[in-house]
Parts: structure tokens; sequence; C-alpha cells
């Protein structure tokens, strides 16, 4: 059975539309209105082995703030329904993460506990038609509506592209890791019977 999680979250500043498989192939269909993040969902996608649906309309008149902040928002609960009990997955994930001269550090518990830690300095305001500072607050985003814990550590900055991509891949990457099922784990993997 696919753990997939559909969301659809509409404001006045917003609409989303989203459905995330975890059990996917890097499938995706994604339109933001803002072409360096959907590169980069289209990179946590495929580097994730998820599958991901997403249209997003946004006050993009404004600026890009709203759109990135409430598609993490919506990733973040999609997140939280497919893993749904989280019987059986390894729940943690880390991965360090080359990307050409840049190396980031990304680990997750998916412990059911939202924490943050994002210790990575950007050096330009924008990449393409993406507010750099964004990407901070999209990942705080996930992090809180998941219930997950979250930190990335720039080990080696550099270009700013080549770090935003970093780590979004090793997102990917370490998300991926803690949603495997492991056959070992019978009920859920904490000491305290829950998550």
């Amino acid at each position: 059975m696919e753990r997939t999680g559909h969301v659809v979250r509409k404001t006045k500043e917003t609409e989303i539309t989203l459905t995330l498989n975890l059990d996917g192939a890097g499938i995706y269909q994604i339109d933001t209105g803002i072409g360096f993040f959907d590169h980069m969902l289209e990179g946590f996608t495929r580097h994730g082995l998820f599958d991901l649906d997403l249209k997003a309309n946004g006050d993009l008149i404004v600026d890009s703030h709203h759109t990135i902040e409430d598609t993490g928002i919506v990733l973040g609960e999609a997140i939280k329904k497919a893993v749904g009990d989280k019987k059986g997955i390894k729940r943690f994930g880390s991965v360090i993460l080359p990307m050409d001269e840049c190396l980031v550090l990304c680990s997750i518990d998916l412990s059911g506990r939202p924490y943050f830690v994002y210790d990575v300095e950007l050096t330009t305001d924008r990449v393409g038609y993406m507010d750099t500072e964004m990407v901070k607050e999209f990942f705080y985003s996930i992090s809180y509506s998941a219930g997950m814990n979250l930190h990335f550590k720039m080990l080696t900055p550099g270009n700013n592209h080549h770090m935003i991509e970093a780590i979004f891949k090793s997102f990917a990457k370490a998300l991926d890791q803690a949603v495997i099922i492991d056959s070992r784990i019978d009920d859920v993997l904490s000491t305290k019977g829950t998550l």
C-alpha cells in the first residue's frame, strides 16, 4: 500500500493543492510560479524517490513569501499524513551531501516534536525569482507542520545556488532514510511506545 498525503490549503494569499507519495519513483508535476523554487522541489522529489503533484497559486505580485511558506506548511502536513502512525519506520535520517564545492549536513527525527536548527549563511538576496531568506522559512514550516526535528549545517559554503540545491537534496535523502520501513521494527521506534 502506497503511503500518500493529500492536502489542500486555501487562504486569501494562496491556494495550494499537493499530493505526496513516499513510495514513489521521483515523478513530479510542480508549478508554484517561482522557477527556482520549482527546480529545488523537483530535485527534492527526484532524489528522495518521492512522487509529488503540486499546484500553488499565490500573491506573487506582493513577493514570494506567502507562496513558499504555505507550500512548506502543506508539504509538512502531507509528510505527516503519509507516514501515518509511523509503525515500522526508521524514524531517523541523516546525510552529508556534496554539491560541487559545497557540503551540507541534514539530520531528521520524525519524533512528533517540532524543532528546527538552521546553521546556514546565504550571501545573496535572491536566486532567480526566489528570495534566499525563504529557504529557512520553507523548512521551518515543514518542521513544525510535520512535527519533525530538522537540522541543517552548512559545512563548506560556496555559491548560493549550490548551497540551496544541496539543502533541498540533503533533505530529500535524509527524509527517504527516515521513512523507510524496517521489518525488524514491529511497532514504533520509541521507548514511549508512541511517536
